[in-house]
């Protein structure tokens, strides 16, 4: 709670799902045409991250926390919400027998929706950096400890990601692996950044997470190899022109990808 007694993350991670929700509204408007099974996707996606935040935040710190029943209701993580909304929009499509790419798309809503979360984290002071010397830019934590600014450092890295998807989507710039570039970037970032960060370790100072940051690079590389030897139709974003809502016409190599 803030000093006027509200839950700035949980406000601003509702206000996070709104705005996605919005955008990805826009983003996927053909005209006056909607498909429902896209806004079912986007479900998909929300329930897998949120599963996928909780089943890692238990793998990697549950232990530490087994005593503190708050902890582990509240607890989650952003590496497991990324690989559990794949997961999930993977299957959704499946099921819904949707064969177009959706990945741009995600590549524009995740960082934005983990850019509020980042800032609900600083209103909240929650995960926060190594207790530092201090200096212009650490941040003083609820004991008065100062700290890195690990939670600022996260949103500028989401900030920065989305200075770059939004011209790449409008100039077509690597198209159907935008999503899997940010999973690269994201995994690499988190890798190195997580020895700046409090988080319970496993041994030394390397954490749980480091694991899921690796397997989140890993996974962003796979896909991102596979997709260059592919050729998909794709749900693009792109300005409204005759041409910008075709899709390429090797139906016959059609798949899905989250």
């Amino acid at each position: 709670m803030n000093r006027l007694g509200v839950n700035a993350y949980a406000v601003l991670m509702i206000g996070g799902i709104l705005l996605t929700a919005l955008v990805w509204g826009r983003l996927t408007r053909r005209g006056e045409r909607v498909d429902g099974r896209l806004t079912l996707i986007y479900f998909w996606a929300l329930i897998g991250a949120l599963l996928g935040a909780k089943i890692s935040f238990l793998f990697a710190e549950g232990w530490h926390y087994r005593h503190d029943w708050l902890a582990l209701l509240s607890g989650r993580s952003i590496t497991g919400g990324l690989l559990g909304g794949y997961l999930a929009v993977e299957i959704g499509k499946r099921r819904l027998n949707y064969r177009t790419t959706t990945g741009d798309l995600f590549a524009i809503i995740a960082p934005l929706g983990l850019l509020l979360g980042r800032i609900g984290c600083l209103m909240q002071g929650c995960c926060p950096g190594v207790e530092c010397e201090p200096q212009w830019w650490t941040i003083t934590d609820h004991a008065g400890v100062p700290r890195w600014p690990a939670a600022a450092v996260e949103l500028g890295f989401n900030a920065a990601f989305l200075a770059w998807v939004l011209p790449a989507a409008r100039l077509n710039w690597q198209n159907g692996n935008r999503f899997h570039i940010y999973l690269i970037a994201y995994g690499l970032f988190r890798f190195a950044h997580e020895f700046a960060r409090a988080d319970a370790s496993w041994t030394g100072p390397v954490s749980g997470y480091h694991f899921l940051a690796t397997l989140i690079f890993g996974f962003g590389l796979l896909r991102y190899m596979q997709r260059r030897r592919d050729d998909r139709p794709r749900l693009e974003f792109a300005p409204s022109t005759p041409t910008a809502s075709r899709v390429s016409p090797k139906s016959s190599a059609a798949g899905s990808s989250g």
